[in-house]
């Protein structure tokens, strides 16, 4: 029991991160450029003491090396005017710096393979920050668009406006026409008062014509045209 308690417990704490999350999901990608940034900067700074501990560390190889190579002068010309003990003395003090000159070669190499590492491993970070922040802007948009579809779901696509809207426009539709119902009426008030008996009669060819028609037009046009 106290197990599917804590495994329910479990599920509803997950659910309700991820509501956090997709709710503040803009904030906390923000927050995690902010903090490759700061890292970025970090590094920056590391390896400005790296490069600055390596060229201090070629100084002093290139000082060294220049030290043996004057030592051996002197060694050489001891030897030429048959100062041995000179001579001795001055080789013991350029096999020392020789040993010191193996120990800083070996130093700067390491130096060098660490600058260019840490290097590579900074502008492959900072593109990466780079891509976060378009992805961030165009998440920012994305996050904009959801929020208009929303508000505009929520107004249009409300059910009781869509109906009263539907029934509105039903309700004018629907109306009748105040200019036809009018012409019907006075139709009406004519047959009643036998107005339009004499046209229909006419029309039927009992008596003459109360109204001119196209075939009278015609027919006086004919007899102009044969005059």
């Amino acid at each position: 029991m106290f197990k599917t308690l804590s495994t329910l417990i479990a599920g509803v704490n997950a659910r309700s991160e991820d509501r956090v999350r997709d709710a503040f999901a803009i904030e906390l990608i923000d927050q995690k450029i902010r903090e490759a940034e700061q890292s970025l900067k970090a590094a920056k700074a590391t390896l400005a003491s790296l490069i600055q501990r390596q060229r201090s560390e070629v100084r002093q190889r290139d000082t060294l090396k220049n030290r043996i190579k004057d030592m051996m002068s002197r060694a050489q010309s001891a030897m030429d005017q048959d100062r041995d003990d000179l001579a001795t003395e001055a080789a013991q003090a350029v096999a020392s710096m020789e040993n010191e000159l193996t120990i800083r070669n070996e130093t700067c190499d390491r130096l060098d393979q660490k600058v260019i590492r840490l290097r590579n491993s900074i502008e492959a970070g900072h593109r990466r920050i780079i891509d976060l922040k378009q992805g961030a802007i165009q998440a920012r948009a994305v996050r904009r668009e959801q929020a208009i579809q929303t508000k505009l779901n929520s107004t249009i696509g409300h059910t009781s406006n869509t109906q009263e809207a539907e029934e509105l426009i039903t309700r004018v539709m629907g109306r009748d026409d105040p200019f036809e119902q009018s012409e019907i009426l006075r139709e009406i008030d004519r047959d009643l008062g036998h107005e339009t008996l004499a046209d229909r009669m006419a029309d039927n060819g009992f008596g003459a014509s109360t109204r001119t028609t196209a075939d009278d037009v015609l027919g006086r046009l004919k007899k102009k045209k044969s005059a």
